[in-house]
């Protein structure tokens, strides 16, 4: 059975206490953002906050706004456990959710943007955009508040990546470093890729334009893609062009680059 928020929660506070104790120049650290909480959706506000504050906004200002968005939207982070569970999965360098909740920027990305999404969404446009600049210098992740953005998505390293106004990104996709989802120039309305469910999209690549990404497709490294992508077809090259298949249930889950002998 998958693993719920309160058994992550659990994990996390045990593996933190690991630590704490054979590491004590973390001790205070872990106490601040781990163990004054009892669970992981306000342990998570707490790690943002500290991340975005600056001299405009502090970080106990920050928290209370998580806080009243969580308010009034209860179920924003009703994906946290697919958000952590995607990023143990399929990141072998990610061994245990403390280091997802403390450490992984791609994950405090997504985070800051279901914040920021709902504040856009309730037309609170200005105080959406602060989030996203700030996440964006902080982080080096630009994502529009407006973006769609499904449950299990996650962005290894995460470094560079673009992602314009009208995307959407359904569940369980993967996304590398320095992956653009943009426009084609400065055309108005939808004009940004939807990305299917289980999708994945090597390091560097390009996709631009209001283009359907199939599901469970897969878009090669340093790819510049220019035309919807069917379903369970691997593209690859400048332009992108169908090199082959997809044999895996899910591309994204796997997280398998490789473009040879992936049969048509």
């Amino acid at each position: 059975m998958p693993a719920t928020t309160g058994v992550i929660w659990r994990q996390i506070v045990a593996h933190a206490e690991q630590v704490a104790n054979s590491e004590p120049w973390l001790a205070s650290f872990l106490g601040e953002s781990v163990f004054q909480f009892d669970n992981l959706e306000d342990a998570l506000c707490r790690v943002l906050s500290e991340l975005l504050a600056n001299g405009s906004l502090s970080g106990n200002r920050l928290i209370e706004l998580f806080d009243s968005i969580r308010s009034e939207e209860p179920r924003l982070l009703h994906g946290l456990a697919r958000d952590i569970r995607a990023v143990l999965e399929r990141d072998p360098a990610a061994t245990r959710p403390l280091h997802v909740l403390l450490y992984l920027k791609g994950f405090h990305a997504i985070q800051i943007h279901r914040f920021a999404n709902h504040l856009w969404k309730t037309a609170r446009a200005d105080l959406a955009m602060y989030l996203q600049s700030r996440s964006s210098r902080v982080l080096q992740v630009d994502i529009h508040p407006a973006v769609q953005l499904g449950v299990g998505v996650f962005f290894d390293h995460a470094t560079g990546i673009v992602i314009g106004e009208t995307a959407v990104i359904e569940d369980n996709v993967s996304i590398l470093q320095g992956v653009t989802l943009g426009g084609t120039g400065k055309d108005t309305g939808d004009r940004h890729p939807k990305i299917r469910h289980g999708v994945l999209i090597g390091a560097g690549a390009t996709v631009l334009g209001n283009i359907d990404i199939g599901i469970n497709s897969r878009i090669g490294a340093g790819s510049v893609v220019l035309k919807a992508v069917e379903a369970r077809k691997t593209v690859a090259g400048v332009p992108a062009r169908v090199v082959g298949g997809v044999k895996e249930k899910e591309p994204a889950k796997t997280m398998n680059h490789m473009l040879f002998d992936v049969g048509l």
